[in-house]
């Protein structure tokens, strides 16, 4: 897609670019910092069928050295022209080169290939931004691990597999943090987080 061809798609991101984004960036590391806990995430407004939250996590941490991987569902042309033109970040078609990867629920049953780091640099695993329509309502797991009291309880709509393959990547240090967005809300979860299923860990 040429410039001339993407302008068509462009919309505004953060009504104060430097304020919104550090803002973002702050909640998002809260979410980090506590595990499983709602966290407003509402300084962006919807692009397509990216939700305010989701969007302002891009906003927040892409730019050009943070190789992008897009599921379907996002790889269209008016989040592909404001993501480039926004964030500079590149989009990338092979998992392993992404250290972003923009999943919505199906495309989290997947996470094959992403990288979940090394020994010596497991910063640089990917990071899994999941869109979903709600926080809640899902099975209850129980979280354990920093940032949490004893444990915590949290009810993401994921399928098991989720938690299956979040287990399989899992090497702490190694393995995949992931945020959880939906509408103005995000949850964050990092690798350092133990997520048990009745009496047994599952990730």
């Amino acid at each position: 897609m040429n410039a001339a061809n993407s302008s068509q798609w462009l919309q505004p991101a953060f009504n104060n670019p430097v304020l919104d984004a550090q803002a973002s960036f702050r909640t998002a590391l809260k979410a980090l910092s506590e595990p499983g806990l709602l966290q407003p995430m509402d300084r962006a407004l919807a692009l397509g069928n990216l939700q305010p939250a989701t969007y302002a996590l891009c906003l927040a941490f892409l730019d050009g050295d943070t190789p992008l991987w897009l599921a379907p569902c996002f790889d269209t042309p008016a989040i592909r022209a404001n993501l480039s033109f926004h964030c500079g970040c590149p989009i990338v078609a092979e998992r392993e080169l992404a250290l972003f990867a923009l999943l919505d629920e199906a495309g989290a049953a997947d996470l094959s290939a992403f990288d979940n780091g090394s020994e010596r640099y497991p910063d640089q695993s990917c990071t899994l931004l999941v869109q979903l329509d709600a926080l809640s309502g899902g099975e209850p797991l129980r979280w354990r691990g920093p940032g949490i009291k004893d444990v915590r309880s949290v009810e993401l709509p994921l399928a098991p597999v989720f938690w299956q393959q979040r287990q399989a990547r899992s090497a702490f240090p190694r393995g995949l943090d992931a945020f959880f967005a939906a509408g103005e809300q995000v949850i964050g979860l990092p690798r350092s987080t133990r997520v048990l299923l009745n009496a047994e860990e599952a990730a």
